[in-house]
């Protein structure tokens, strides 16, 4: 029995922290565009390459809370997969429904980091993925980012909720959802305990935005009339957002020093789920989304922040002065 199943790609990314470039605009303001001069070498601090990919990264931070997890996905059988599955056993993910593709390579991407920003270059691949015949009982299921070839396995998910109707669902589409397969995505936001979105994805789904609706709350119940019983938004260093139809509750990030943002939103949602799997309410499960993100900024890597339970703690401990708020 599981606690929490992630479905969702597995992806190596390569860090590469460069040093020389120019952003037209200023960091606060978006869009912005980081110019790297053509045809020439630009100057890099570091490099390096880790585990990815938002199903990992929540199944990894969810089990250093103390979750019992393993992932549906799938790699290929190649330098890439091996290590992918090594990492993932090395945190102590269950790795056996982690499908071998022997004419297909891993996905991957290379992670540009600037300023504490990240621009992310992203390999994505038809992929064929396996719904498992013995499929593990679980009390979660976390729906994340897949790529081309995917309805498969959500018409497979689909089928079995309906046969399992204690899981609870947690859908967070990835990008790939997001911009070919809308219709989808919106879809299954009925089926939904829990829809965790950024700002932006809320907009791309509602087809809106914050300047139209004016405010956060707006754009929260938009999502929840779509069917959702609990609705999640996050926005970078404004916090986030949680609620139902009766109620909201807002609360801000903590003043930790950023290194970079790869991983951060994971990271929150590991924290978010593993505490709503534990049986706190809201409020408290964003401070765990709250914590576990600082934790993850103040490292390069979507992992290398991730904390343990004892750490999260300690973290909640530090900035006990910053709670969550309610919203009317």
């Amino acid at each position: 029995m599981y606690n929490l199943i992630t479905i969702g790609d597995i992806v190596i990314d390569t860090h590469v922290q460069i040093d020389n470039a120019s952003l037209e605009c200023q960091l606060k303001n978006k869009p912005c565009q980081l110019c790297l001069d053509y045809a020439d070498k630009i100057p890099i601090t570091d490099s390096f390459q880790s585990l990815g990919g938002n199903a990992a990264n929540v199944a990894v931070g969810a089990t250093k809370l103390g979750l019992k997890t393993t992932i549906f996905s799938s790699v290929g059988n190649d330098s890439n997969g091996q290590l992918a599955i090594s990492e993932l056993n090395k945190y102590g993910v269950n790795t056996e429904y982690v499908y071998l593709e022997n004419d297909n390579q891993t996905r991957y991407s290379i992670v540009l980091t600037f300023k504490g920003e990240r621009t992310i270059l992203s390999f994505h691949k038809k992929r064929k993925y396996i719904w498992p015949e013995q499929t593990p009982a679980t009390d979660w299921v976390y729906y994340t980012g897949l790529s081309a070839g995917f309805k498969k396995i959500h018409v497979d998910l689909t089928a079995w909720l309906k046969k399992h109707p204690t899981v609870r669902l947690a859908v967070n589409p990835g990008s790939y959802q997001l911009k070919y397969h809308l219709d989808v995505v919106r879809s299954c936001i009925d089926k939904a305990d829990i829809l965790m979105v950024n700002l932006q994805e809320a907009e791309r789904i509602l087809n809106t935005s914050l300047k139209k609706e004016k405010t956060v709350n707006a754009l929260l119940h938009g999502l929840l009339n779509l069917g959702a019983g609990e609705v999640v938004i996050t926005d970078g260093e404004k916090g986030a957002w949680t609620g139902s139809l009766e109620e909201i509750w807002q609360m801000g990030s903590f003043p930790v020093t950023v290194v970079a943002k790869t991983g951060a939103g994971d990271a929150f949602s590991s924290g978010y789920i593993t505490a709503r799997c534990l049986g706190y309410n809201r409020p408290q499960a964003l401070r765990w989304g709250i914590a576990n993100s600082c934790g993850v900024i103040t490292k390069v890597g979507a992992q290398n922040g991730l904390l343990t339970k004892d750490e999260l703690q300690k973290m909640l401990e530090k900035y006990a002065n910053i709670k969550p708020l309610p919203m009317s």
